[in-house]
């Protein structure tokens, strides 16, 4: 079963420029604001959980993103193979943050925006076509997302709506256990 994808890993994970094949190439899960199982979490921080299948290629990988940022503060091993890497995230981006944490997505500065490309390829049956990316069409509430919510919900979005969910700490926090009865 694939893990439903948090918002922090589609609005702050992209933040620390690792690049989404890198991330999939080293069996990137989800990122998360804390992890339940540590004491003491880390301030303005993001906890990235991989499950590698190679350790030596995800070494190579891990050493190289130390020497590519000053932004790891940790890493960590759980069973069964999994990995935490936590990042401290820019303070340039923590009123940014602190709005997709109210669900205020629409209201993110356009230097935080442009961080996420307006147009991403997408590959379907071995065709690639340019699509907007989910992130630009949250910022700028597209005609279609908001289509898109109004058929799902059955109701009228008012245009100050935003048109994304709610940012609910619970589902951001790190639970390896509950993770590990889905997989």
């Amino acid at each position: 079963m694939e893990i439903k994808k948090t918002i922090t890993s589609i609005f702050i994970v992209p933040t620390l420029s690792i690049g989404k094949e890198r991330l999939g190439d080293n069996g990137f899960i989800n990122g998360y604001i804390k992890d339940n199982r540590r004491d003491v979490q880390y301030e303005n921080s993001i906890y990235l959980l991989f499950k590698p299948e190679n350790l030596d290629k995800f070494k190579v990988f891990l050493d190289s993103e130390y020497e590519r940022t000053k932004q790891i503060i940790d890493d960590y091993d759980y069973e069964e193979g999994y990995v935490v890497v936590v990042y401290q995230l820019s303070p340039r981006i923590e009123a940014d943050i602190e709005l997709i944490k109210q669900g205020k997505y629409s209201q993110t500065s356009s230097k935080f925006q442009q961080i996420f490309p307006k147009i991403i390829k997408i590959n379907k049956s071995g065709r690639s076509k340019d699509e907007l990316s989910l992130q630009y069409r949250v910022f700028n509430k597209t005609e279609d997302l908001r289509k898109f919510w109004e058929e799902k919900i059955g109701m009228e979005l008012d245009a100050d709506m935003e048109v994304w969910t709610a940012f609910i700490e619970e589902n951001e926090i790190l639970d390896l256990d509950k993770i590990k009865e889905h997989v």
